[in-house]
């Protein structure tokens, strides 16, 4: 089974700082974005999740810069989902220059799952179904 999503991303002007190269915050957003598609390659969205009375909102951040990353660089975010807990799971990502292969940035991210009253439930079978679903058994969700 297919553990890893990849996510290209294309560094905007935008985002980075007055040396050129790629705004630190930033990198939170490139997360956010390839844990969507993560989501997206198992069938299921964070609105879908919404819609059934869950968020998962992220509790804890750890990054690691290794290298640089500069404006219009080609960038594959890879993340996969490392634990899982009663209530919390734990996603882990690469960041790598596509011209070179080099990781460039490793990081983690913690979430609970939280009911609409942002209160910590645990994960739900059907929940924790779509968690550990196939990708390539499941149409991606555009």
């Amino acid at each position: 089974m297919r553990t890893v999503t990849e996510e290209p991303i294309r560094v905007r002007y935008g985002e980075t700082d007055m040396m050129g190269h790629a705004y630190y915050a930033n990198y939170l957003f490139w997360l956010e974005q390839a844990r969507g598609a993560w989501c997206r390659d198992r069938g299921f969205t964070y609105l879908s999740l919404e819609e059934h009375g869950f968020k998962l909102p992220v509790t804890e951040v750890w990054i690691k810069y290794r290298g640089e990353i500069k404006y219009d660089d080609l960038v594959i975010v890879r993340i996969s989902l490392e634990e899982t807990r009663r209530a919390a799971v734990k996603f882990r990502y690469e960041i790598v220059q596509s011209v070179t292969g080099q990781v460039v940035t490793e990081a983690t991210t913690w979430h609970v799952l939280v009911s609409s009253a942002m209160k910590a439930v645990s994960i739900p079978p059907e929940v924790r179904g779509w968690l550990e679903r196939d990708p390539d058994a499941f149409e991606t969700v555009v």
